[in-house]
């Protein structure tokens, strides 16, 4: 760990301008506020990619907010749609038509795909270029295609035509340029959260210039009009988004945001190493706990013990599924007997309360997790821990007493030892149970997804956190419209290949349902026959802690651990001039 820290500050040394050392002078601005300052956090994983329609992933989705933006984004605390860079927007009567107003003066970060290196204006062609591309059939480097899919008028059409390489003049049918600052986009037909699906990651705006130059390289190389821009980045140790000086909000004072000089984000796996570093106060946020360190850091009423007492704590349970998945097309789960007394073979509670150690609860009830939006989870039948049910299942699949069943392997990411932990937890329930034999495999996220997607493995580990406040965003992952033909084929959503038109047919009428109280309860239809078929092992739903440094503000805590650094700021420590 000490060789590590040497290599992060010599980085941050050698690297960096004067506006990105710690040692800063704060400037006072307007309405109580102060400019000025590093913002460091940490992730356990590092990005696969920052290119908007290749993001799976939260490390590159926190990232990206603060880059990229689209035509509207998620207010932090309440999580209600809100405008970005439309600044509003018209809904015909029949809910098919949506009409957006773009804001003018809307500057591209600077960079060198632009002929004088100076980011120019967005417009409506800009808005065109990026929803074209989001529908363009180029399954390696699109995963984002399925937020327009059946959704968009002309959209499937398009990817079908790409996908015999003819490029059809006009691009996408229903998204059109009304004027370079409207756009209209048409549907096929109602789309209760559409405008939610629009704030997602894969909706960023970025220009054809910074496509036409970098390609692939797009990876790491960003161009957006978001309030910090990429300044440096090394692969797998630090990453630093400077202040974009041309950004176009403003606070409700008149201050131009954002507040703070710039973000560094590590990547140190280990979860004691980043809390360690927290302490030491070289960063500002510690995000979720080690699990072995939790009874020392707070008690069972959740205050902070005399050594935290300083810093802010922050809990709350998030909209967020802790899961594994079963390859449906595979050769050992494709027997749902055989999934669903993996489901009752584990005692939810008992990991919950000794593994996770408060810090998650049982998913003993659907997919969705409760508090999502208005839905009412916890209507859902789900699995509890009832170990002879799970013997009969196993029997029913032909292995009476686990007798001749195949050795199974649990792929999984590390997850800064958690999900290891859980993994461990798990593995001993399950074969203690049903009398079967487990292999753990941990292996590095990118190699992780690619098996998943690719169905190369067939019991892996999974996690959804929201990516907006409606049960759809969950339900969704189990349509069989994304499951490709070819089982070889790439597919990011729908990764079980799961497919059943009972739940299919539900999803549906939910999505085209405007009624909120008629949606709910076809989307509790559909969640009820995704539990019943066993499509994947529920196992918690999460509770989110965090640390923040005492003289951090305006860095609020939501239940899609959404982070919008735009408006964070520093206050100047008691007794010192400068952090």
């Amino acid at each position: 760990m000490i060789r590590y820290t040497i290599l992060l500050l010599s980085l941050f040394l050698l690297s960096c301008n004067a506006n990105m050392e710690r040692t800063f002078k704060l400037r006072e601005a307007k309405g109580g506020k102060f400019y000025g300052g590093t913002f460091r956090y940490n992730e356990e994983e590092y990005f696969k990619s920052l290119y908007p329609l290749n993001i799976t992933e939260v490390t590159a989705h926190r990232l990206c907010e603060q880059i990229y933006e689209g035509l509207v984004t998620f207010d932090d605390s309440t999580l209600a749609v809100v405008p970005a860079l439309a600044e509003s927007w018209d809904i015909s009567p029949d809910g098919t038509r949506y009409t957006f107003h773009l804001r003018k003066g809307v500057r591209f970060h600077d960079d060198p795909c632009f002929p004088d290196g100076k980011g120019r204006e967005m417009n409506a062609y800009d808005v065109k270029y990026c929803f074209d591309r989001l529908c363009y059939h180029n399954p390696a480097d699109n995963q984002g295609f399925w937020i327009f899919k059946d959704v968009v008028k002309g959209a499937n059409e398009y990817d079908s035509l790409t996908a015999q390489k003819i490029v059809p003049e006009g691009g996408v049918s229903g998204v059109r340029v009304l004027d370079s600052f409207t756009v209209e986009i048409e549907l096929e037909r109602p789309y209760a959260v559409f405008l939610a699906r629009l704030g997602l990651i894969f909706g960023k705006i970025y220009p054809k210039e910074a496509v036409d130059k970098y390609g692939g390289e797009m990876r790491a190389h960003t161009v957006g009009t978001g309030p910090f821009y990429l300044k440096i980045n090394r692969d797998n140790e630090v990453t630093f988004l400077a202040r974009h000086p041309n950004y176009w909000r403003k606070d409700t004072f008149g201050n131009q945001l954002p507040y703070l000089d710039a973000i560094r984000v590590s990547y140190i796996k280990e979860k004691k190493n980043e809390l360690l570093e927290f302490k030491k106060g070289n960063s500002d946020l510690a995000y979720r706990f080690p699990l072995e360190m939790i009874d020392e850091i707070v008690d069972y009423k959740k205050n902070l013990k005399p050594a935290y007492k300083d810093f802010q704590l922050q809990y709350l349970p998030v909209m967020a599924l802790q899961y594994y998945g079963f390859q449906h097309q595979g050769k050992i789960f494709h027997n749902m007997n055989v999934r669903k007394a993996f489901c009752y073979a584990i005692d939810r509670q008992k990991l919950c309360d000794f593994t996770l150690k408060g810090t998650g609860f049982p998913a003993i009830y659907g997919t969705v997790p409760p508090g999502t939006g208005t839905y009412d989870s916890k209507l859902v039948n789900g699995y509890s821990y009832q170990p002879e049910k799970a013997r009969e299942y196993l029997a029913k699949a032909g292995f009476p007493k686990g007798k001749g069943f195949p050795t199974v392997t649990l792929q999984l990411n590390s997850g800064g030892s958690r999900n290891s932990q859980v993994a461990e937890a798990l593995k001993k329930m399950i074969e203690e149970t049903l009398g079967i034999h487990i292999d753990l495999l941990i292996v590095p996220w990118a190699q992780h997804t690619e098996a998943v997607e690719t169905a190369k493995i067939d019991f892996y580990r999974l996690g959804w956190v929201a990516d907006y406040p409606d049960a759809e965003n969950f339900l969704n992952l189990f349509h069989s419209k994304y499951v490709p033909d070819d089982i070889t084929q790439k597919t990011y959503i729908n990764s079980f290949r799961y497919k059943n038109p009972v739940f299919d047919n539900a999803f549906d009428k939910a999505v085209a349902t405007v009624d909120e109280t008629e949606r709910n309860a076809l989307y509790l239809k559909a969640d009820q026959q995704v539990i019943d078929d066993a499509v994947v092992l529920p196992i918690y739903y999460d509770i989110d802690f965090r640390l923040v440094q005492p003289n951090v503000r305006n860095c609020p805590q939501n239940a899609m651990e959404f982070r919008d650094f735009s408006e964070v700021y520093f206050v100047p420590m008691k007794g010192k001039k400068s952090e």
